[in-house]
């Protein structure tokens, strides 16, 4: 099997800071408007009245998600001048040179990772901080989480190390796209595809 290096998120520990969202911004220069970590905040359920006593039934915890460089990404394969691709290490990289701007890859992607930049007129997405593998160091992401919520490395490894699931609310169910991540559920965590769960900051996401 070839190498496919991974993310690992543990939502039981994660606290919605965006510490990961800051950094990763900072560290690739992105524009406003343009995340490729983002941290969503999910919730279900609510409160009721029971007498004079209210009670409540949520569940909520929180996700940070960046691109998962699936085994099976469909970005590379609606891509038309072949600006998306998948290489030797798994990781899914865009070649400006060759990106049109057409966002097919936006389109395609059930998860949203494809970004596109006004200001240059291209896609641009999470590279897995290849620079910074390079010189033997981790993704800037992982490096700043004060909770140490974010590991990578190769997938089989990841697995091995920790477990963990490939699907949860708010990310679709994985046979789709076969994304290479690793979730350790929180206690809440919700089922992908209930329909009771919802984003409650889909304005920052």
């Amino acid at each position: 099997m070839k190498k496919q290096y991974a993310f690992y998120i543990d939502t039981s520990r994660c606290s919605g800071c965006k510490t990961c969202q800051v950094a990763c911004k900072d560290k690739n220069n992105l524009d406003i408007g343009v995340l490729w970590r983002r941290v969503y905040e999910v919730s279900r359920g609510n409160w009721t009245k029971q007498g004079e006593v209210w009670k409540n039934n949520i569940q909520a915890y929180h996700v940070s998600l960046s691109c998962n460089h699936c085994q099976k990404p469909v970005c590379v394969e609606v891509c038309p001048t072949g600006a998306l691709q998948k290489k030797k290490n798994g990781v899914v990289t865009i070649n400006p040179g060759k990106c049109i701007g057409c966002q097919y890859c936006e389109w395609a992607c059930p998860y949203g990772a494809p970004q596109y930049d006004k200001a240059k007129g291209i896609m641009t997405k999470c590279d897995f901080c290849e620079d910074y593998l390079e010189d033997g160091k981790n993704p800037s992401c992982v490096d700043s989480c004060p909770m140490r919520v974010i590991d990578f490395g190769d997938l089989k490894i990841l697995k091995k190390k920790y477990g963990g699931e490939d699907q949860l609310y708010p990310l679709p169910e994985a046979h789709h796209t076969k994304p290479a991540i690793l979730i350790k559920p929180h206690r809440d965590a919700i089922e992908s595809g209930d329909a009771l769960a919802q984003i409650i900051n889909k304005e920052e996401v």
